[in-house]
């Protein structure tokens, strides 16, 4: 994927900002602040694309700085050739006494959603096919109300509602004529039976989740130092609506380091999570997220989880992955009453299925014919055993008053089997963990 972003914009910011440095104490934060920034960007298969992302948070009569008492999050973009995305997410810590509640909603119509299939390497990506081959479509309209408590010191409780309902269909372009035998890799999944047939049109989930959580960091957006752990289960049945009820469990660790005050900090992300029982296909991309503001992000290879690998490149019944970031923030300074800071980040990125969803394995004995009859594409049968995927890679943050942080990243996946083009460039806001 091909993206070009309004990173004029961030410099030229950067720049003012440079001009009018005063070097005096970071501000306190009261009462409302705001951010906003454009979208502009262009995606090879969905075109131009362009759309606002706005951050409003309220830090209190009494500030309660970096911390935001509330927050409202909202997103909205649109594609040239058709996709639409919007998001919108509310945080609030104060409404209900010692609870904190967050309500999230997305819906976002993709007309040209990446499938690479299941199990990582054990579905050989072929460069050389027409890019229409590994997409297919997908309307979700998706929600999610989740509450927080204290156990005590930093030990939290989580529990929450998540909805989701899938609309799929197969990609529809006019290079589908060129493709083998004119069908895309989520056609022929179907036909193999690694898709079944009640699944291919999609579905829905309807779970609960509940956990636990360990939190010491010392902020939520920006942190220096401090851990932060979450262990959760997730049941989808179908007595909810579940179409294909499941199980699922999930657990992550995140700690952060100070090796130059708060200015360079070295952080790290270790991820797994699984089903019991076999969810519908179309389950297996999404990360779960409980509590905290934001919303279920698409997973796992893409801007949120391993930068530089392709999006839903790792798809499989249990995986993991981890981030390993070096930050370092290069400059502060005042701005029209706003604490603006400008800064870099390198990465380490990697994950891998532990489990397979289903076997996509093909050789003859699968359709009953020689493969070199030309039944279906030779593609199909050169898998190889999964094994870590890996990436590497740069950013620019643009950080304002320590909350509305926004993301420039550049990854390099270490294998072509992970992106065919020189490397992945995302646009987005907030530090990734």
């Amino acid at each position: 994927m091909k993206h070009i972003t309004t990173l004029l914009i961030v410099l030229s910011l950067a720049f003012n900002a440079a001009a009018q440095e005063t070097g005096e104490a970071e501000i306190q934060k009261k009462g409302l602040s705001f951010g906003a920034f454009p979208i502009l960007g262009y995606e090879q298969d969905q075109g131009f694309q362009l759309g606002v992302l706005g951050n409003l948070y309220d830090f209190g009569k009494k500030s309660e700085y970096p911390n935001p008492r509330q927050q409202l999050y909202v997103e909205a973009s649109w594609f040239m050739r058709g996709s639409q995305r919007y998001a919108l997410s509310y945080d609030n810590r104060f409404l209900i006494p010692g609870i904190r509640f967050t309500f999230a909603a997305q819906f976002t119509n993709d007309k040209a959603l990446p499938f690479y299939g299941f199990g990582g390497y054990a579905s050989y990506y072929e460069k050389a096919l027409p890019t229409p081959y590994y997409r297919m479509s997908r309307m979700m309209p998706a929600g999610k109300l989740d509450f927080t408590g204290r156990i005590g010191g930093n030990f939290y409780w989580k529990f929450g509602y998540h909805f989701k309902y899938f609309i799929l269909d197969e990609f529809s372009d006019s290079q589908l004529s060129t493709l083998p035998f004119g069908k895309s890799l989520f056609a022929w999944y179907k036909d193999m039976g690694f898709i079944e047939a009640d699944e291919f049109k999609g579905g829905m989930t309807s779970a609960w989740r509940a956990g636990l959580s360990y939190d010491s960091r010392d902020a939520e957006a920006m942190p220096s130092h401090g851990l932060w752990a979450d262990v959760f289960a997730e049941w989808a049945p179908k007595w909810m609506g579940t179409n294909k009820p499941y199980g699922r469990y999930y657990a992550v660790l995140r700690q952060y380091f100070p090796l130059s005050g708060d200015k360079l900090v070295f952080a790290y992300r270790a991820n797994v999570q699984g089903f019991i029982g076999k969810p519908g296909f179309y389950v297996l991309p999404l990360e779960s997220a409980i509590g905290g503001p934001g919303y279920d992000r698409e997973g796992f290879g893409g801007p949120y989880t391993i930068r530089g690998l392709m999006r839903n490149r790792i798809q499989g019944q249990a995986v993991c992955y981890f981030n390993t970031e070096l930050r370092w923030r290069f400059f502060d300074t005042r701005l029209w009453n706003q604490n603006l800071s400008l800064g870099t980040n390198v990465f380490f990125d990697g994950g891998r299925v532990l489990k397979e969803y289903t076997d996509v394995s093909v050789d003859a004995t699968t359709w009953q014919v020689p493969i070199s009859s030309g039944k279906f594409p030779e593609q199909l049968t050169k898998g190889r055993p999964e094994a870590f995927h890996l990436t590497a890679g740069a950013g620019l943050r643009m950080i304002l008053n320590r909350n509305f942080i926004v993301s420039l990243d550049y990854g390099v996946a270490f294998s072509r089997q992970d992106n065919g083009s020189l490397g992945a460039l995302s646009f987005g806001t907030g530090f990734l963990f």
